[in-house]
Formats: C-alpha cells, structure tokens, sequence
C-alpha cells in the first residue's frame, strides 16, 4: 500500500490514540511489524505548539519509520499553519482528525464535530493540502449519528481536496465506542473513491482483519483498541494477511519482558514522576492479557514512588513465570 511517495511495510496501521500513542508505545509497536504509526493529536492551537506536552505528543525516533503527526482544529487558517509547523519540526505526512468523539474536542469544533459542516471541513482540506508539500491523510466516523451519515460525502471531499488516504472508523459520533462498528459503511465509502481507504474499528484479532478487509475492500486496516497491552498484534495480523498462517502469541516470558520494558522507556521518556503515572494504565492492558483478573493492578496504582513501582512490577512479574 502507497500513501503519496510512501510505501507502507504492510497494511495493518496503528491508529493515533490521545494519551498512548506516544514515542515509546509507537516504537514498541514498530518493532511487532507495525506498517505505519501516527503521533498523539495535536492541536491547531499556537497557544500549546511550544509547550512541553506538545513536544512529548509530537516526539519521533528513527525506528518508528514514517513520521507522521495528527492535528485537529476548526479554523482553516489555524490548521494549515500547523501543519507546515510540524513539516518543518520533520513530519512526513500529515493526517488531520475528524473522527475524535470526545466533548472537550467536540465543543471546539474540532474532531468528529465538523462532520456536521461539510462546507469546513472542505475549506480545511483544501488550507492544509496547499500548505505541505508531504501527503495529507483524514481520519473520520461514519457521521454524526445514526441519523446523519454522511461518510461517504465526506470521502467525496477529502478526494477532490487532495487527501491522500482516508480513514473510517466504523462508528457515528454519537456512538462514541458503543455498539458493533459499521463496516456497511466504508464498503460504500470504498466504492466511491479512488484514493486509498483504511478501515477501522473493532479489529482485536487476525482473522478480524482479513474479515474486514474482506468484507469492505478496504485497502489496509486501522488498529486501536485492539492493540493495547499486546503489541504483538500487529505481527499476528501482518503473518496471517501474507500466508494465511496464524502464528502464535509470544511466550508468557516475552510478554513480561515487553511489559517491564514499555515501563522503564516510559519512566526515561516522561520523567520518573510523570512516567510512573502514565505506566499505570498499560500495566492494566498487559495484565489483562497477561494475568485477568488480578488483584495486582490495585496494589500497583497506589504505588506513587517510582522506583519502588519498577521494583514490585518486576518482582510480580517474576512470580507469574
């Protein structure tokens, strides 16, 4: 699969995620044959560019591969400013959110809110194309809510306004992350485009994947959800996409290595007193793979000192091999 210039590893993708796709996650997961990965969004907004959380959203390394940064905003103007900003700070490809359901996103007119205004969401595709020189991609829902699906006259747009590649997340806005994703829907979306679609939504497995490849003629698939806590997907979905082979998930040993890992890079890329707080929640997703049901995840979000956090993980860790 091509976005622009880029020839992606393979077609299964890593959607941005607010609060987890960030530098260590993204590398982690390229190392289990992510195809391509994209930043933490980041807002149109110049009052937040030059802040240290900004800076952390926008981090890349070499072996993420493509470096490509998310942006969400309302005003045109303001969204293709920052978008030649991160060009500039090294991003290689753009991709501009439509598609985040959250209300302090959505007060602003941001995210899946401007599915509601196809006249700005043209002005905005059409700004931020003719700012870069690096391909655009867009991310969106199905619509607003069930009674206003417009997806596939959004798709319409985003072709005729020179985006590259368009992601569907399988769900309106007002379904936020309930319910079983829509896949009828980018099937339609598919079949009224040319440019490459990428679907999204509900994918937790490989045979999932082929299936709704399959079932949509999508060109690549999304993972979101799916992915927190085993990192390893990307690698069974990838093996079972070229061969049809359904390889086996790592051992209990590898994955405590990696949980273990992902923390230490957490607490060396955050700071130890941010980093021990951010670790919290994937040690949830590990051990919900790892070791459901335990009573550990309690015990190890009380624990505010960082270096006694890295102590007792690895001593639990230990114990269950």
């Amino acid at each position: 699969m091509r976005i622009g210039q880029f020839q992606l590893k393979n077609r299964v993708l890593l959607a941005p995620m607010a609060g987890i796709t960030d530098q260590p996650f993204r590398r982690l997961c390229a190392r289990y044959h992510v195809g391509m990965s994209y930043s933490e969004m980041m807002s149109a907004n110049r009052d937040v560019w030059h802040t240290e959380k900004s800076r952390l959203r926008v981090a890349h390394h070499a072996e993420i591969g493509i470096n490509a940064v998310q942006i969400a905003g309302s005003d045109p103007l303001e969204m293709a400013q920052a978008a030649a900003l991160n060009v500039e700070y090294g991003a290689k490809l753009i991709d501009i959110n439509m598609g985040c359901p959250a209300k302090k996103v959505n007060r602003k007119m941001a995210g899946s809110a401007l599915m509601q205004h196809p006249g700005l969401v043209e002005k905005i595709l059409r700004e931020v194309t003719a700012a870069v020189e690096v391909p655009v991609t867009l991310k969106i829902r199905t619509g607003w809510d069930k009674a206003h699906r417009n997806c596939v006259e959004i798709a319409k747009i985003a072709e005729q306004s020179g985006i590259q590649a368009l992601t569907v997340h399988g769900r309106t806005r007002s379904c936020l992350y309930q319910g079983e994703a829509e896949y009828d829907n980018i099937c339609q979306v598919k079949q009224q485009i040319s440019i490459p679609v990428i679907a999204n939504g509900d994918i937790t497995s490989a045979e999932k994947a082929r299936y709704v490849l399959d079932y949509t003629g999508a060109d690549a698939v999304m993972i979101g959800r799916g992915a927190l806590g085993q990192p390893w997907l990307f690698r069974q979905i990838e093996a079972f996409l070229q061969s049809g082979t359904l390889i086996a998930e790592p051992s209990l040993a590898e994955k405590c290595q990696v949980a273990l890992e992902h923390i230490h890079n957490l607490h060396a890329f955050y700071g130890e007193q941010k980093g021990y707080r951010v670790a919290r929640k994937h040690i949830s997703w590990y051990l919900d793979n790892i070791k459901p049901d335990s009573a550990f995840k309690r015990t190890f979000n009380t624990i505010a000192d960082p270096k006694q956090q890295l102590y007792v993980l690895e001593e639990f860790l230990d114990s269950i091999q």
